[in-house]
This record gives structure tokens, C-alpha cells and sequence, in this order.
């Protein structure tokens, strides 16, 4: 069982939400890219989930709860104390990053507050950046309206998401085909609206980015 709600007032212009899932029966669970970075408390006590490329498996046992906070895309920093393309693709335990010690599930949402105060704001053109590729333009169209180079963008990128601006923009279009998917929107109609070349195009997608089928995340097959 699934549940989010809204953060805190004092770390909301950071985070996108609080979130606790609950495992019912045993099974392997796809974490799927979303350009989100997660504080998470599991089984296993407290880690960071990084950015990321591909489908992230965890297994589940029944009774398994873990909470997570999740930060917006390009938003989290240096607040685990390392560049966010440290941690792409990563689950890190809190523990071998040196930050937030003393932990518990209860105080995540006020220690992160505090550390959010003591550590630099991030990038202030990433909700730029995320936004206007989500909204389906080219990476070159971003970087003019920006008044930067594409490399520079590519920098700014890696050090606000952990990846550059190409795989970004994967990420956002693959997230809003899956959500207009399990809205009930005709997948011709999903590949189209995403930015994708065809329904084909938005299949081979799908299988990079998740490792199954479309069919699959929507519960069809």
C-alpha cells in the first residue's frame, strides 16, 4: 500500500513530498526514473536513493514499510554531502555519507529542515531547466532560452540532477507518457502528446527506461 502527502512548510519549497509504502505480500517492486532524489527509511535504516537511468528492483517481504522524502528534480544540492551524480543509480546508506546523524523515521522532515539551512541553494535555473524539457522542448531550445551553450547546460544539469539534459529530458517525457497512460489516454494518442515519434518509439522507450513493457507498468499483462 501506497500513500503521499504534502511536506512540511518549512523544506516544500524543496521537496515534493512525504510518502510511505507498505509491502502486503512478497515481490520485487520497480522503482521506475522519475529525476527525483529520495531520503528513505526502510528495513535497513536510513538511505539515499539517487537519480536515476533505469529500472531500480527491491524486493519485498510482506510487512516491509519504508518512508521516504522526495525531493524535486534538480532541487536536492549537496545536502547528502556529495555531488547528486555521486549518487545516480545508487542506493546509499545514510551512514557512509556523514550527514544527518542521529536520524530516526520520526525527525526526518525537522533534520532536514536544519540541513537544508546550512547547505547552499541549489541552482536557481532547475525548475527552468526541468520544466521547459518536460514541456517538450529540444535541449538546444532550453540552452538558447537560457542564454547558455549546451555545455554549459550539460554542467548545470549534472550538478542539479546527476545527469545531463538529454537523459533529463527521457526522463520527463517517459514520466508524463506514464501518466497520461494510466489516465486511460489511447497509447497513439499518449506517444503523441509525450513528444515521442510514434507509438513505436514510446515502446522502445518504455523497455529502456523501465526494463518492461507498458502493458506491464499499467497492470494489462
Amino acid at each position: 500500500m501506497y500513500r503521499e502527502w504534502a511536506p512540511d512548510p518549512a523544506i516544500a519549497g524543496r521537496v515534493t513530498c512525504l510518502w510511505t509504502s507498505t509491502a502486503t505480500s512478497a515481490g520485487t517492486k520497480l522503482v521506475l526514473p522519475d529525476g527525483s532524489v529520495d531520503l528513505i527509511w526502510g528495513p535497513d535504516g536510513p538511505q539515499v536513493a539517487g537519480p536515476d537511468t533505469g529500472p531500480q528492483p527491491v524486493r519485498m517481504s510482506p510487512g516491509d514499510r519504508y518512508v521516504g522524502i522526495r525531493f524535486r528534480p534538480g532541487a536536492v544540492g549537496e545536502v547528502f554531502g556529495v555531488p547528486v551524480e555521486a549518487l545516480r543509480d545508487l542506493r546509499v546508506p545514510l551512514a557512509e555519507l556523514g550527514v544527518l546523524p542521529g536520524l530516526t523515521a520520526d525527525t526526518m522532515q525537522e533534520a532536514l529542515a536544519v540541513r537544508l539551512r546550512a547547505t547552499p541553494t541549489p541552482d536557481p535555473a532547475a525548475p527552468a531547466i526541468a520544466a521547459a524539457l518536460g514541456a517538450g522542448k529540444s535541449v538546444a531550445e532550453v540552452a538558447w532560452d537560457l542564454g547558455l551553450g549546451e555545455r554549459q547546460l550539460h554542467r548545470r544539469s549534472l550538478r542539479a540532477f546527476g545527469y545531463g539534459p538529454k537523459v533529463l529530458q527521457r526522463v520527463v517525457r517517459f514520466q508524463r507518457a506514464l501518466r497520461l497512460a494510466r489516465r486511460g489516454t489511447a497509447l497513439a494518442e499518449v506517444a503523441v502528446a509525450s513528444g515521442y515519434a510514434d507509438q513505436a518509439h514510446l515502446a522502445n522507450e518504455v523497455r529502456r527506461l523501465a526494463g518492461v513493457p507498458l502493458g506491464r507498468l499499467l497492470g494489462r499483462t
